[in-house]
């Protein structure tokens, strides 16, 4: 993808975001049970938190992880590339606002994200975010010279195989006996290759936004090129019985809607 092609890109997604900013905040606010369940806890788990640690969250939307990682006791510094949405974000007020800090900065650009301090920051963590960016590497590359010396940076993101533009979800209804059995499974039709598609978030949004699906060989592939090894990983589903018999990802508790992945640096992980 040619360098125009990916800052015409990188506009329509903050464009997009701007736009879905005051929709989105009112409809997620602290959390939905994606979020709540499936995102947080490998997240939290996986950050290895200790109270006074400074971590940044990168591209943080309406603040949520930034402000459920103040009220552990943590500094916090969020960015993220639409300035709605860090407004939003500032528009939280809470008793722990003295721990948290957002600026607006572009998530693509490596130098900005430098920027904010080399050797700074004793965790990182961008949550369901990495699909809505147009480049990825000059994050990963950035995120191995902000953070301190055996530092994690863990992410969370739609998952590649499963959550995509490009599976669908599908359900077989079948009569065994006195019995009507609804098999719910999914159904990709594109995986290997990268793909920019436009879709939504949450139904109803204003506007929709670029989705940026990538094989997990691209997705840990630039990741490894900045010299990260992942040293752990999870695949998050709703469990058994959770779902109310709709197209939602309750009714798929055998597929993982979400990857979280934790990484750290060769040098880091070898010391």
């Amino acid at each position: 993808m040619s360098d125009d092609r990916h800052k015409a890109l990188n506009r329509a997604s903050r464009d997009a975001w701007d736009a879905n900013a005051a929709f989105w905040d009112d409809r997620m606010g602290e959390g939905n049970d994606f979020h709540l369940q499936l995102v947080w806890p490998a997240t939290e788990r996986f950050l290895e938190l200790r109270q006074g640690m400074h971590v940044l969250d990168v591209a943080c939307g309406n603040g949520l992880t930034s402000r459920r990682l103040a009220a552990i006791g943590v500094r916090v510094l969020g960015v993220d590339v639409s300035r709605e949405m860090i407004d939003r974000a500032r528009a939280h007020r809470t008793e722990h606002d003295a721990r948290i800090e957002y600026r607006v900065a572009d998530c693509t650009d490596e130098q900005a994200l430098l920027g904010l301090g080399e050797g700074r920051f004793d965790a990182g963590v961008c949550n369901m975010a990495i699909h809505d960016l147009a480049e990825i590497r000059p994050l990963f590359l950035a995120m191995s010279r902000v953070l301190r010396p055996g530092a994690p940076f863990v992410f969370s993101v739609l998952h590649p195989a499963f959550n995509s533009s490009n599976a669908l979800m599908t359900a077989e209804v079948e009569e065994i006996g006195t019995d009507v059995i609804t098999t719910y499974s999914m159904k990709v039709r594109q995986y290997l290759e990268p793909t920019v598609t436009s879709g939504i978030a949450l139904l109803g949004q204003p506007s929709a936004q670029p989705y940026f699906n990538r094989p997990l060989r691209v997705l840990l592939g630039s990741a490894f090129d900045a010299g990260f090894v992942v040293d752990a990983l999870e695949e998050t589903a709703f469990p058994p019985g959770a779902g109310d018999g709709g197209f939602g990802w309750k009714s798929y508790p055998h597929i993982p809607p979400v990857l979280i992945v934790r990484l750290r640096t060769i040098a880091q992980t070898r010391a």
